[in-house]
């Protein structure tokens, strides 16, 4: 019995995420099913593949990951079950939020989902999550094979979203945006640690909503409480926050602010 995990833009408000839960307990009783968010903005695509991005590779390589976040639900999208070479099976919409996933070198392997024997009738226009989705994985957790789901398919024709990305800033600056903002007001950037070199972190220079940050540090509580400060966080990128603060709130800034970090000349 693989894992299942969720990732949805339904909150926690409505039956949405339950009944999902349900369906899937009530084909298979004994799966498991570990919740990454449902707390994504409606319709969220991009903020989806990145946070799938950061949370699969920290999970069993067998699970499989469901992705309902789904603006094209009732349409004529497809439904997909991407699977990485001895790795994860990504369960979702064909719509881009597989995008970051692709960027995995690991080969891949595509099914497009059309055997409605599969499926829960009768199918909802508004919530496939119930009737294809859950179902679905259901029987794939189980052990189903994917080519009893549909038709393959190349992981080229997959849609992908263009997914913003640091760039350099002449010889000795990068420039990036602030691509997701935490419960915390942590400001969650495109810029890999790999782009700052580790041994002039305390000589970069971080600029963000008109305001310079100087060096990177270990950890949050290495600068002052509700002073910012500059570190790299969990996804191994660089993120700004405020030492017993919001980050967000203090700075006046949110997703897709711009981001530039500069180095000494020649380091």
């Amino acid at each position: 019995m693989r894992l299942i995990s969720l990732l949805t833009d339904f909150g926690t408000r409505d039956e949405y995420v339950g009944v999902v839960k349900g369906v899937i307990l009530a084909r298979k009783p004994n799966a498991v099913v570990v919740d990454i968010s449902h707390a994504l903005d409606p319709q969220d695509v991009p903020g989806a593949a990145l946070m799938l991005k950061a949370a699969y590779p920290f999970f069993p390589q067998s699970t499989l990951h469901v992705v309902v976040v789904d603006p094209g639900v009732g349409s004529r999208r497809a439904v997909v079950i991407l699977s990485l070479e001895d790795g994860p099976l990504f369960l979702a919409p064909d719509n881009g939020v597989l995008s970051a996933v692709l960027q995995d070198p690991r080969p891949k392997a595509v099914v497009r989902v059309e055997n409605a024997a599969f499926f829960l009738e009768p199918i909802s226009r508004t919530f496939h999550g119930r009737d294809i989705f859950a179902p679905v994985a259901a029987a794939v957790a189980g052990g189903m094979s994917l080519e009893r789901l549909g038709p393959p398919m190349a992981a080229g024709d997959l849609v992908r979203i263009d997914l913003p990305a640091a760039r350099p800033d002449g010889a000795d600056a990068v420039t990036g945006v602030v691509v997701a903002v935490d419960r915390f007001g942590n400001l969650i950037t495109n810029i890999d640690a790999g782009l700052l070199g580790a041994a002039f972190h305390s000589q970069l220079q971080v600029e963000i909503g008109g305001q310079r940050i100087q060096g990177l540090v270990s950890s949050y509580a290495a600068a002052a409480p509700h002073r910012p400060v500059a570190l790299i966080g969990s996804r191994a990128t660089l993120e700004i926050a405020v030492n017993c603060g919001n980050a967000a709130e203090t700075l006046a800034v949110g997703r897709g602010a711009a981001v530039r970090v500069a180095w000494p000349a020649g380091a």
